[in-house]
């Protein structure tokens, strides 16, 4: 069953959007903490989000635009905005939709759908060892645990995953980020890489990442 965060600060909306979502067989989630909206985002793990521009603490599209620092979750901006200019701003921030209230709740569905579809036909999930690395959501799981990448963290260990059986280089890495509009200069991409380490330790895959001093990194 796919999961649904509303991000809602009108309690008679985040009601109707959730009896509407669950009576079609979506799990959802209303996010309560606004202060710390991000992290509550990160922490659910949500398939898709109904995100409100208006909402306390922080203005929808400036917390839409920090969650794709670190996520792709799919984001549907809903708004009582009728303006051509936030649904511009929305969609460069990284929407993948844009609906205004009072919104129809049949066409709500159906994009929803469409986005689902079109998410569940460019889903790469990679297995290794007793763990999958989901790229699309930036989420390595096992049977235990679950953590999630950051872009460049995405980015790099997508990398290592799909040359499993060699030594993948510095440059090679580098330039893998700067087209993704990712600058890193080797300091960074050490620190990046010590990062990601960490995180794969958190969950018991110590010395997963090996270095070859001097020209690169392999996955072991």
């Amino acid at each position: 069953m796919k999961k649904i965060m509303i991000i809602e600060d009108e309690k008679t909306i985040c009601n109707e959007l959730s009896q509407l979502l669950e009576n079609n067989n979506y799990e959802t989630i209303v996010l309560k903490n606004f202060e710390d909206a991000l992290n509550e985002i990160l922490y659910s793990s949500p398939d898709l989000i109904l995100l409100d521009i208006n909402i306390p603490y922080i203005n929808g599209e400036i917390l839409l635009k920090n969650l794709r620092k670190t996520s792709s979750i799919p984001v549907v901006m809903v708004t009582s905005r009728n303006s051509e200019i936030d649904e511009v701003l929305s969609m460069s921030y990284g929407a993948d939709d844009y609906i205004t209230k009072p919104y129809n709740p049949t066409i709500l569905l159906l994009r929803i759908s469409a986005i689902f579809k079109r998410c569940d036909t460019n889903t790469n999930s990679i297995s290794h060892k007793d763990f999958t690395f989901d790229v699309s959501k930036g989420i390595i799981k096992n049977d235990k645990d679950e953590i999630s990448l950051t872009k460049n963290e995405i980015i790099i260990f997508n990398l290592l995953l799909n040359n499993k059986n060699r030594i993948v280089s510095k440059d090679e890495i580098m330039t893998d980020l700067w087209n993704n509009d990712e600058y890193v200069n080797e300091n960074a991409l050490t620190v990046n890489i010590s990062r990601l380490r960490s995180k794969l330790a958190d969950m018991g895959y110590t010395n997963i990442i090996e270095t070859r001093k001097g020209i690169g990194y392999r996955i072991i």
